[in-house]
Order: structure tokens, then sequence, then C-alpha cells
């Protein structure tokens, strides 16, 4: 009993997530979307779903067996039609060359732009001219030249342009813009245009963002951006997403050492963030549902501001989940929060599905919870300090030692786990192999998350009016960043610290990160019993030994 004491009293093992046998086949129908077009029998496949629903929930009492089948089925068929209702594709497009238009679109989001004299972002079209009138409500990219003195249009503005408009191939090359922009629903593109007028302005809102944006641009580099520019750049990349700060080699240096998930507002910062908020809203002494009214409002307001990527979205989701449960008092259960925002998120975009980032996001922060918490409560149980003292009789610095050794095993743990993932959807999304992310993410990520932490409250200092405050939080952010940059730059230089890797076909990407994350469910069902812990890293040794090549 002693020996094994991980199985006993695990506190990361166990945890139930009921919506993942709801979530696995609506998976399968969006993926079986994408394959096939579905969209003329969108109407049959929704009624299929819902006689199948109305069949589980007869069946529900009487015949376990098939109801589970009926409740499947539904699920399957619910995410066929959800992928065909919101990729909206027109297949009489799909063979006919690029085509002049001139049409209103509503803008949805707006690239950073890279030349100042374009714009480009995510638009819906309003309306068209003639003959090209079924275009009308499509979601298109958008590239337009932009008249000297014009600002770019912020988002819920409606502006008109001239230019080609074609379809988005329903199956582009792996790893293309094209490809991208399928995987982001979208079906068409406008390229080679012009602006030609603003016909409505952004709404209220939008406008409020826009001009905060720039209010945390300001604040962020106070003390920094004359003296330290280079530091400002990746302290407004780190907080806002502005990658466009980054010089080309900071770039080239982050995406080496497998880094620049940095800069895209995701988990790490949302995570950061709200709990700096939360303990800012618990010295006010504010209840409960009070912090996660507040808190939630503010996160939100965050993650518009900075863009509103998909990636803070999700992020956001799963951290409202998270806090939901935590106000009414249910047990802490960060996997069926990260199930239940997953499910949230593909019922509203499906084929985020398919996209770098989704996959990128929920692979690390799912194979965290299945592999790395476990790995660490084993490695901690394994090396313990002090095990037949009793916890009373430890000295200070013995009781220092032990939770020290505590957090480095439980570090480690995430970190194995974190470099599994990377090993794969580097080489996938990046075609780099980092066998020296470990060591990496093992140091940068809490370096990481002290600096976002500075960050935001430098912004807090800052919107309060206080800028000494800010300059001394900025400088503390760029003191980090600096201290990172330098790591990284040393790590980069290692012999053998990253690798130029592809897999032998792209289909071998999507196979092996799905056997993964289901070793890892299997593993943790099964409480990695029996040396199952083991097989996560066979799996990827093999992946990488026969359907991965270097150089």
């Amino acid at each position: 009993m002693v020996s094994n004491p991980i199985h006993l009293q695990s506190r990361c093992l166990g945890h139930r997530a009921p919506l993942l046998w709801l979530l696995l086949p609506f998976f399968a129908g969006i993926s079986l979307g994408r394959l096939v077009d579905a969209t003329p029998a969108a109407a049959w496949l929704l009624a299929g779903a819902l006689a199948a629903a109305l069949s589980a929930i007869f069946l529900a009492k009487r015949n376990p067996v098939a109801w589970a089948a009926a409740l499947g089925i539904a699920m399957f068929l619910a995410g066929l039609v959800d992928y065909a209702l919101h990729a909206r594709r027109l297949p009489g497009w799909d063979a006919l060359p690029p085509r002049e238009a001139r049409l209103r679109l509503r803008v949805e989001r707006v690239f950073t732009a890279i030349n100042p004299k374009r714009t480009s972002g995510l638009a819906v079209i309003v309306s068209i001219d003639s003959p090209l009138e079924e275009l009308a409500g499509q979601r298109v990219y958008f590239s337009l030249a932009r008249p000297a003195g014009t600002a770019a249009p912020l988002r819920s503005a409606v502006v008109s342009a001239a230019g080609l408009v074609q379809a988005v191939p329903r199956h582009p090359a792996a790893d293309s813009f094209d490809d991208y922009l399928a995987n982001t629903g979208l079906g068409f593109k406008f390229t080679r245009g012009r602006l030609l007028a603003g016909e409505k302005p952004a709404g209220a809102y939008y406008r409020f963002c826009a001009r905060a944006q720039e209010r945390f641009s300001t604040i962020l580099g106070a003390g920094l951006a004359t003296k330290r520019p280079e530091l400002a750049g990746i302290l407004r990349a780190m907080m806002l997403s502005q990658k466009h700060e980054l010089s080309s080699g900071q770039k080239e240096l982050f995406m080496q050492s497998g880094m620049m998930h940095f800069f895209a507002i995701s988990g790490l910062h949302i995570g950061v963030i709200a709990s700096v908020l939360q303990a800012l809203l618990t010295l006010l002494r504010l209840p409960r549902w009070a912090r996660f009214v507040v808190s939630t409002a503010m996160l939100w307001l965050y993650v518009d501001i900075t863009g509103a990527s998909p990636s803070a979205g999700r992020a956001l989701v799963m951290v409202i989940f998270m806090q939901a449960a935590f106000v009414l008092r249910w047990p802490g259960n960060p996997l069926a929060a990260l199930i239940a925002s997953a499910f949230v998120v593909l019922l509203a975009q499906p084929l985020q599905l398919f996209s770098a980032s989704f996959q990128m996001s929920y692979c690390v922060v799912a194979t965290l919870l299945l592999l790395g918490l476990p790995l660490g409560e084993r490695l901690r149980a394994r090396w313990k300090l002090f095990p037949q003292l009793p916890k009373v009789s430890l000295t200070r610095q013995q009781r220092l030692a032990a939770a020290s050794l505590d957090k480095i095993l439980t570090a480690l743990g995430l970190g194995v786990a974190t470099a599994l993932v990377a090993a794969v959807t580097g080489i996938a999304f990046f075609r780099l192999f980092t066998p020296g992310a470990l060591a990496a993410n093992l140091g940068l990520i809490p370096l990481a998350s002290f600096a976002i932490f500075a960050g935001f409250i430098s912004l807090l200092f800052g919107l309060t009016g206080w800028l000494p405050a800010s300059v001394l939080f900025n400088h503390a952010a760029a003191l980090i960043l600096a201290l990172i940059q330098w790591l990284i730059g040393a790590f980069v230089k290692m012999p053998g610290a990253y690798w130029p890797a592809t897999f032998k076909a792209q289909e071998w990407a999507d196979v092996v990160l799905a056997a993964l994350l289901a070793t890892c469910l299997a593993g943790y069902a099964a409480k990695w019993r029996h040396g199952t812990i083991l097989a996560p890293f066979v799996l990827v040794a093999a992946a990488l030994i026969f359907v991965v090549k270097f150089g």
C-alpha cells in the first residue's frame, strides 16, 4: 500500500466528463462533413438527428445500450449538419475562374497590417452587383488597397470595394493560406481589390475597443518605447498579440525555439489575468457572484480589445466554465470544463476543429490534464524527501526543500506532457522538431507568466492614471522578457535544439495526434496502471521513427 500511494489518493485522476461521449460522435460528424458535401441533404440529416434524439429519450430507461447508440447517432448527424450549415459552400463556384466584382462588406475581423497601404481581414458580403447576387451573405477573406490617408476599417464597419472574387478550394493544399481560410469557414476570397468608400462606420462598442487598444499600447510603451523599443515591441506583442511589433529576427528566434505561442492570446494569458483579477476582487471582499460577473466582464473586454482571436475566445470560455463551477460550489473538474468549452466552441464554429490553433490549444491542455498532472503526481510519490519522517516533525528548511522538490517534479510532469504534444504539432504545423522544447517550456513558461502578470498590472495602473507605476511594471516585464530572449538565443544555438522535419504524408499528422489523445484518454481511464504511462511516449517515438522525415 505504501509503495503505490498514487492509486490510493490521487487528486488528478478519476474526474468524470460525461459530455465527452457527446463530443466524440460530434467530432466524427464534423470530420465527415469536411470530406463529403452534405449541404443538399442538410434538412434530412437534421430530421434524422432529431429522430435519433427523441429515440434516445424514449429508450433512456428501457435499453441503455440502444439509448447510447441512438444518442451517438444523433450527435454524429448533428455534427454533419452543423458543418454543412456553417460551411455554406456554393458548389457551382468551385470550377469558376476569379470574377470582377463591386460589393459591400461588413468587416468581422481585421488582420495586423504588414503593408501600411493595404488592409486585410474577414468579412461578410452584404450586397454585390449583378450577376453575382447569390454571394450575398457569404463570409470572405479580403485584401484591399487603401487610398492615401485612409484608416483601416474597424470591426462591424460596412465598406464598398472593387476587386476579384473567387472560391476557396474545397480541399486546398495542406499548410497553404487557402487551407487556413477553409478551416476558418470561408468559402470565398476577395483579392487585388481597392477600398472605395466607407458606407457605415463601426459601432460605438468597436470604436471603444479600438481606442482602448491604442491606449493599452501607449501604456505598455511607457518608459520603454524610446529607450528600449525592441523590448517594448515584445511586451506589446505578448500582451496585445501585436506580432508586427516583433522584428524579423525576433520572430525567427521564437519560431525556432517553439515559443511563438507566447504571442497569441491563449490559455496562458487568460489564466494569469483571471488569477490576478480574482485575487484583486477577493481583496475588495466582493461576494462570489459579484467576482464572477466582474471578472468575466473584464476578461471579455480584454479579449475583444486585443482582437478577439479564436484562441483567446476558447480560453475565455474554459475559464468561464471553471469559475462558474466555483461559484456554484461544484467540485473542481478542469477536464469537464475543457470538454464543455470545446463543445460550446464547436457548436458555434464547427470549422475551428480543423484549425491549427484549436488543435494545438486543446491537445496541449488535454494532455496536461490527462497525462501531465498524473505524471507529476507519480513523480512526487516516487521521489519524496524525508518519506519516513512525520510532516509535523520537519524543520522549516526541510519543509521548504520538500515543497520545492514537489513543485519541480510537478513542473517536470507538465513539461514532459507539453513536449510530447509539441513534438507532433511542431512538425505538423511549423515543420520543426524541437527536442529541447522540454527544457525551454520548464524554464520559460513560468517566466512568461511573470511577464504577463507585470504587463497586466501595468495596464491596470495606466488605466487609473498612475503612469509612474506603469513604468515600474513595464521595466519589470522588460527585464523578464530580456532574460527570456537571451535564454532562447542561447537555446537555439545549442546543437540539435531544432531540426527541420515533416510528416511523410500530411494525413499522418492527424492520425498521430488523434492516436496520442486516444492513448491519453485510455490511460487516464485505466488510471495509468501496469506501465500504461509509457504508451504515449512509445507512440510518439514510433511516429518520429517511421512516419516523419527529417532534414
